[in-house]
């Protein structure tokens, strides 16, 4: 048998465009290797924060992004995702940049979520802040006439102090539950046509099956998804 050589790593299923950002990173978290049963390889883009990809929208970071992506590549990876979703805004560019399948957001479930679902029923959208949120975000991950409901996490103290803003690194994380669970339930009175949430930020992946469990509803986010990319990258099972 000969093995093919050319790359400096091997065995790696998934490279990640890390934003750089010093809170904690909870199980779930794509940035958390441990939540996941695959090796993962990460590039962190110096200087790309939370601030700048969301409220700033600045421009000056798909560069950086694209070349991120290319080095993951070169590295071996077989798929490419981002840590924060509102890189749907850069999903067309950077997939094709790459030769590998590329996802830069949780958003990019929302189409097959919403069809998935009654004809009359929404896809509950929770994001990180829903002002900052705009129409290329969405066509930039193929939404386009799916019937959602968007609620964001900015009005809730610790989120936004910690994770916006980055006045802190530390996290309450019971307090953190509390500050999603309110958004969602606030999102569900609104709406009690939402048939399935897709949590937008990976922040909030840790509490998945504790909404699951509360709400009843199906919830989609970076981590399940991730999960079945590398799945189909790396097919281990007929």
């Amino acid at each position: 048998m000969i093995l093919k050589g050319g790359n400096n790593y091997y065995g790696l299923t998934l490279g990640v465009i890390s934003l750089e950002s010093y809170f904690p990173k909870p199980d779930g978290h794509i940035k958390n290797p441990a939540s996941f049963d695959f090796p993962i390889l990460y590039n962190t883009v110096k200087g790309a924060t939370i601030d700048r990809l969301i409220r700033e929208r600045d421009p000056e970071l798909l560069k950086p992004f694209i070349e991120a992506a290319q080095e993951l590549e070169r590295e071996g990876v077989k798929a490419i995702t981002g840590s924060c979703g509102f890189l749907a805004l850069y999903q067309k560019e950077i997939a094709d940049a790459v030769n590998v399948p590329v996802f830069m957001s949780s958003l990019i479930q929302v189409p097959l979520v919403s069809r998935l679902l009654k004809s009359d029923q929404k896809v509950g959208v929770v994001v990180a802040n829903s002002d900052a949120l705009s129409d290329d975000h969405l066509k930039g991950v193929g939404i386009a006439d799916e019937l959602i409901m968007v609620a964001g996490m900015q009005h809730q103290k610790q989120f936004s102090e910690v994770i916006l803003c980055g006045n802190t690194d530390d996290l309450d994380m019971d307090l953190f539950e509390q500050e999603l669970s309110s958004v969602i339930q606030g999102m569900l009175d609104e709406s009690p046509e939402v048939g399935a949430i897709v949590l937008e930020c990976t922040d909030l992946s840790h509490f998945a099956p504790i909404l699951q469990e509360r709400f009843g509803l199906p919830i989609f986010d970076l981590s399940s998804l991730t999960r079945m990319v590398a799945a189909t990258v790396n097919r281990q099972i007929a």
